[in-house]
């Protein structure tokens, strides 16, 4: 028994064997077709284009120009984010003027090859090289540039006038076509004044703080003997303004008047350092010849490497004349120019032995407006003069 025993193990051990060799075959055989058809299945949902073999096809390069639109979409969508927080950057990049390195305010211009400049520093350019007696050139390709070279570029006008831009008030955005507007009539934030002032009262201060001052306000509630002083103040600045407009009425009715338009051409002194002047032809007002000569900045050595910068006239008389000649004379702005003058009345007794005045101040307002008038080809001014009869 012990030993059938023993054999019956024995016995079903090579029956087990082989069965299990069967079962092993069977199992290692689907485990094969399992690798094999494994990972083409597992392949499956994210490559359909994967082969039963496991052979893979032809890859498709990333950056195909024919890739399908969806493909494009998706590839634009994941930096679109982005890419839209920094187009304002790169626009302004592209758009800015190529000397002061800002957006344009107003006029752009462009050399012949395209480099943007602003109005002011085209201006400035065309200015300085008149200076140094030099041709003007394009800081970036320095190829030249004038009026009559350079060309406006309205495109590039209107983009920038759509760029967003600061409130120098609320700090808000707004487009720039739009922010002088907001600035002066919508702004909360912006600087206004008490609608007292005309009675003195010196407060300034936000907009939105207006209505809560003027209800405070102290100045309507003033004595006549205060007000009086206040606009005693007040009239003294008015004084010299309205002194000028009486002049001016009262030298129209004058019995000898000529006007006449002048046009100051640019020269050279024959000086080592050569210095700009400029000096009109010879013309004829109140049957007398006169000539009319400029200077920058009262003939300073280097005057573009000055900020400020000023033009000063004489007036010259050419004729001989019998017995002084007392002229009243004011120079104002030519009827094709755009330059601002504040006129200012000049006096002078002209005799055989002094025919010349001083060098006195051309009143214009500021030195952008000195610079259009050197960047011109020529000055071109309105010259009044008035003969004072005893």
């Amino acid at each position: 028994m012990s030993g059938a025993e023993e054999r019956e193990p024995g016995g079903g051990g090579p029956a087990a064997a082989a069965s299990s060799s069967s079962a092993a075959a069977s199992s290692s055989s689907s485990a094969g077709l399992g690798e094999a058809a494994g990972p083409a299945a597992a392949a499956g949902p994210e490559e359909p284009g994967l082969l039963l073999g496991g052979a893979r096809p032809h890859a498709e390069p990333a950056a195909d120009p024919d890739a399908p639109p969806k493909k494009r979409l998706k590839v634009a969508g994941a930096g679109g984010a982005e890419g839209s927080v920094k187009l304002e950057e790169r626009l302004y990049s592209v758009l800015c003027c190529t000397v002061c390195l800002d957006l344009p305010k107003a006029s752009v211009y462009q050399c012949t090859n395209g480099h943007l400049m602003c109005a002011g520093c085209f201006i400035h350019l065309l200015a300085d090289a008149r200076l140094k007696e030099e041709q003007a050139t394009c800081p970036n390709c320095r190829c030249e540039i004038s009026k009559s070279l350079c060309c406006r570029n309205l495109a590039v006008e209107k983009a920038v006038s759509e760029l967003p831009s600061e409130c120098g008030f609320c700090m808000r955005q707004f487009p720039r076509s739009l922010l002088e507007r907001h600035q002066k009539e919508e702004c909360q934030d912006r600087v206004t004044q008490c609608k007292y002032k005309r009675i003195g009262c010196p407060w300034q201060g936000p907009y939105h703080e207006l209505t809560v001052h003027e209800a405070e306000c102290t100045h309507p509630t003033k004595t006549g003997n205060e007000l009086m002083e206040i606009l005693d103040e007040m009239d003294q600045t008015h004084k010299k303004e309205m002194q000028l407009y009486n002049s001016i009425f009262s030298l129209l009715s004058f019995e000898k008047i000529g006007y006449t338009e002048v046009q100051f051409r640019p020269y050279r002194t024959d000086d080592f350092i050569t210095r700009l002047y400029y000096e009109t032809p010879r013309f004829t007002v109140l049957n007398q010849t006169w000539v009319l000569k400029a200077r920058v900045n009262d003939s300073e050595r280097n005057p573009n490497l000055s900020c400020k910068r000023t033009l000063s006239f004489q007036l010259i008389l050419k004729s001989k004349i019998s017995s002084p000649m007392e002229c009243s004379f004011l120079l104002l702005k030519g009827p094709y120019d755009d330059v601002k003058i504040n006129p200012v009345i000049y006096h002078f007794v002209f005799t055989n032995e002094n025919n010349e005045t001083e060098y006195v101040p051309l009143p214009i307002i500021d030195s952008v407006e000195c610079n259009k008038l050197l960047a011109a080809k020529n000055i071109n001014l309105r010259l009044f003069i008035f003969q004072i009869q005893k």
